[in-house]
């Protein structure tokens, strides 16, 4: 590396620095977003709020820094067998939404603070009433994705994590999404080569590539797990979250390419919602173009088949010299509510699970243990 380059990675201390305020701002705006999401609250009151939340707190750091900061993921509240993205704009039908007891809802959101994205995803259910099958899939999510977590390590392997997400939730009688991906993150790209893929079909394992957690990186880690069959499909709700991505054509219409310039300026390459644009109507328009020639990509909503209900869980984590840092994550359910009489039943994983993230500090630990004897 010369003189004039920049270490991106989480090994470089400002950078780590990034990450975990990021993750902070992620973490309170979380809580307060949970808190609005009660019966009656409409979806898109929600949604806009905790996008409100994200910018008020970004502008209050870094102040003076020639540097980027904002939404890295806008606020989105997926009930039931909606599996994400659902971000609605007024003019949307879904936008007259209202969570109703016993809804079990997936609220994602994220933060980047100059290019440094720790984003965050929790389900909660809408009122007290929790049935046996909603403990179930809620207590298999949290178990698969805290096993992912200590899966993601140095020399281990994405198909390892892919293996230990399906061994947990087949114990709780649910299964992981098919086909859904985690990524790892850079400086401004939340979609980074390196993957890991839950619950994959036969081509998926075919054609899949192997890669090999390392040292400084990080990740995304999305856990989706669902009490029906697994699959996805499309339904009829108008997509409102979009990304750019980092290809290059010349867009024909001047619509187009007033969009493109108003979402480079707005959002660079995070995801955006249409509403976040000056005008949504001109944007939806001036996007066609854009997505037809791969210059931004659509985040469409889809679902499991009706009735069932899906449960999300997202971290961001780095994996560092001294082990795994979690810059975003969910709280752990209140199990002494959410009730699940099913069990994990291989020890090995029992055992990993009751492993920290983050192994304690060594050398701190020692000298305690000296001071102690003293």
């Amino acid at each position: 590396m010369s003189a004039a380059e920049v270490d991106t990675t989480i090994v470089n201390s400002d950078v780590l620095s990034k990450y975990k305020a990021a993750g902070e701002i992620s973490a309170r705006v979380l809580e307060q977003v949970k808190a609005l999401a009660v019966e009656g609250a409409k979806i898109i009151d929600i949604s806009v709020k905790g996008d409100e939340l994200i910018l008020a707190e970004t502008e209050n750091i870094y102040k003076g820094k020639k540097l980027s900061k904002g939404i890295a993921f806008p606020t989105s509240i997926s009930p039931n067998n909606v599996v994400a993205h659902l971000s609605p704009s007024p003019s949307d039908p879904e936008a007259e939404i209202t969570l109703k007891a016993g809804d079990v809802v997936k609220i994602t959101l994220g933060t980047q603070i100059d290019g440094y994205a720790a984003s965050v995803a929790d389900t909660i259910v809408i009122g007290s009433e929790i049935s046996s099958r909603v403990a179930d899939v809620i207590t298999g999510a949290w178990y698969a994705a805290e096993a992912a977590l200590r899966t993601i390590k140095p020399g281990n392997k994405n198909w390892d994590v892919t293996k230990i997400v399906d061994a947990v939730v087949k114990d709780y009688g649910v299964v992981a999404l098919e086909g859904m991906l985690s990524h790892q993150q850079l400086q401004n790209v939340v979609d980074g080569k390196k993957e890991i893929i839950l619950n994959p079909n036969e081509n998926q394992k075919r054609d899949f590539e192997t890669h090999t957690f390392e040292e400084g990186e990080v990740y995304g880690v999305d856990i989706l797990v669902s009490t029906g069959e697994g699959k996805v499909r499309p339904g009829e709700t108008t997509t409102s979250v979009f990304k750019k991505n980092n290809t290059t054509y010349q867009l024909k219409l001047q619509t187009s390419r007033a969009t493109i310039s108003e979402v480079q300026k707005k959002a660079g390459t995070f995801p955006f919602t249409i509403r976040s644009l000056d005008d949504p109507r001109k944007a939806r328009m001036g996007l066609k173009e854009a997505i037809t020639h791969n210059l931004v990509t659509p985040y469409d909503v889809v679902y499991e088949k009706s009735g069932e209900i899906v449960v999300q869980f997202f971290a961001t984590i780095g994996l560092t010299k001294n082990g795994t840092v979690k810059f975003a994550g969910p709280v752990a359910p209140n199990f002494d509510v959410i009730k699940s009489d099913k069990k994990i039943t291989n020890e090995e994983i029992v055992q990993l699970l009751n492993k920290p993230l983050k192994p304690a500090n060594r050398k701190r630990n020692k000298k305690k243990t000296t001071e102690a004897s003293a």
